[in-house]
């Protein structure tokens, strides 16, 4: 059968670049190219401004690698058009030239992992559809994880900038606040879902997603909000702290339980909270875990917490039983659907939808 996401885009610049822009919205959900564009513009500005401009230009390659992949391999053509073959593939260019020195080889590796996370997200939830949940940023942590691991066997992805394996040691908590530091550092949560340490990243990332909603906006908020008074309060490293760590998997945890898969009431409200805060502790038990190795946990404890809160299948909403292995972003009343536009959209669907086969 034809693709129709070939016959939308062939011979259609701006409808490929639309495509590539809600990828990297999807990141945090959002179907929606303005979102993305925001999004990609922050990482621009934050890679700069931190002196890795390849960590940007890392992203737009796996981000373009991983949604050609998917329309090489002939996946379903809806998950094209909403942008759901970039979001792994985006992060994947993120991480690489920030933990690997920039060589040949290392572009070389981020194309070829890049490209892996796309079928990999299909096998991923292929295996989880009975359990009704999906496989999240998980594609993208896994392959990460290997090709991270790889570089500690392999002279040719020089391991510059991962940290030295250790095993756990003494650490320095917060013991100085200077004025204004706790919001820079709460921003810096919300810009390290794309490894950017760089609050004003984190504010471009937070008016993107209120382009796309304001819920999700909110609660990506709060999730790095209540992440770092978690770690502050937990007297966890004050390193970690400062550059944004504790918040940027919270951050994913509080859109996902509060807004994607559950609609925003008082309920999915106070699960999400429960969901940040087991969110801060696995990621402190990640941290420890993976030292002995010197490799991230990227967005692990995200993706790890969020399932154990989805897989009870706990029912929120009384309109839709419980089934978390596709996402549906809809748009706020009175804000159009950028998919909506979409002129292969289904005439039923001018909601804005982000459904994940």
């Amino acid at each position: 059968m034809e693709n129709t996401f070939v016959r939308s885009t062939e011979g259609n610049v701006p409808d490929f670049v639309r495509v590539l822009l809600r990828g990297t919205g999807q990141v945090m959900f959002q179907n929606n190219a303005w979102t993305g564009l925001l999004f990609l513009i922050g990482i621009f500005v934050g890679a700069y401004h931190e002196g890795l401009g390849t960590v940007a230009w890392g992203a737009l390659l796996g981000l373009t690698v991983s949604t050609v992949t998917g329309y090489l391999l002939g996946f379903p053509d809806k998950d094209g058009v909403q942008g759901l073959w970039g979001f792994n593939g985006v992060l994947v260019g993120c991480a690489f030239p920030t933990f690997l020195g920039s060589s040949v080889w290392m572009w070389l590796a981020l194309v070829l992992c890049a490209a892996l996370t796309t079928w990999v997200r299909t096998g991923f939830n292929r295996v989880m559809a009975p359990w009704k949940v999906n496989s999240l940023t998980f594609p993208f942590v896994f392959c990460t994880w290997m090709f991270l691991l790889a570089a500690r066997a392999m002279h040719a992805l020089p391991d510059t900038h991962m940290s030295v394996p250790e095993l756990p040691a003494a650490f320095a908590s917060l013991s100085d606040v200077r004025f204004g530091q706790p919001i820079v550092w709460w921003l810096k949560g919300v810009a390290q879902v794309f490894l950017i340490d760089s609050w004003i990243t984190g504010l471009l990332f937070l008016v993107g997603l209120a382009i796309a909603s304001r819920w999700a906006a909110l609660w990506a908020a709060i999730g790095s909000a209540v992440g770092l008074l978690t770690a502050i309060v937990m007297q966890a490293s004050g390193t970690d702290i400062a550059h944004g760590l504790y918040g940027f998997s919270p951050v994913l945890t509080a859109i996902a339980l509060a807004t994607v898969f559950h609609k925003p009431g008082v309920r999915s409200a106070v699960w999400a909270v429960l969901g940040i805060l087991v969110t801060v502790f696995v990621q402190a038990g990640m941290d420890v875990m993976m030292a002995p190795v010197g490799i991230a946990t990227l967005t692990a404890p995200f993706c790890i917490t969020t399932w154990l809160f989805l897989l009870p299948m706990i029912r929120f909403d009384r309109d839709r039983e419980p089934d978390h292995s596709n996402w549906d972003t809809k748009t706020e009343p009175g804000r159009p659907a950028d998919a909506a536009r979409d002129p292969q959209a289904p005439k039923t669907n001018r909601s804005r939808k982000a459904r994940n086969a």
